[in-house]
């Protein structure tokens, strides 16, 4: 396959530091799901989840983070050390599934996040990093592979 590029480093390394610190919060609220550590990760200090449907929201995307954009994103990186298509497939799915998941948050979470953090915040840490880095690592993804695909 090809090897890697300085482009494929920035984008392992950007998406290692916009996921894993959020992979680690959801862990907390998958082993203490109703504790205020969990709260205060993921809504704020001294916030409380706005209705069940808050809740279970939250716990249910920090399942299916830890189900299948963890597995498929950990894959990818080994792929990619090997130098295989499939590293590249892999990682530009990961990127599919955090586009596609942080896409619909940036509007659900627009009425309580956006005021409370403002604009840059918004639109670069707390919801930003993770769209930038979806359509990034899916755009390389099959940038690589265009030349044995199409």
């Amino acid at each position: 396959m090809y090897p890697m590029t300085l482009t494929t480093w920035i984008l392992i390394l950007f998406g290692i530091i916009t996921c894993i610190p959020l992979l680690l919060a959801q862990l907390v609220i998958l082993f203490q799901p109703k504790g205020q550590v969990a709260k205060d990760i993921l809504i704020g200090k001294g916030e409380e989840w706005r209705n069940e449907t808050h809740f279970k929201s939250a716990y249910g995307l920090a399942i299916a983070d830890w189900l299948i954009f963890m597995p498929i994103f950990l894959l990818s990186l080994v792929g990619i050390f090997l130098h295989t298509y499939w590293g590249y497939l892999l990682f530009s799915i990961s990127g599919a599934i955090q586009l596609y998941i942080n896409s619909f948050l940036w509007f659900f979470e627009k009425e309580y996040v956006y005021p409370a953090n403002g604009a840059i915040k918004y639109f670069t840490y707390i919801w930003g990093n993770f769209i930038y880095w979806g359509i990034a690592s899916m755009v390389y993804g099959i940038i690589r592979l265009s030349g044995n695909i199409f």
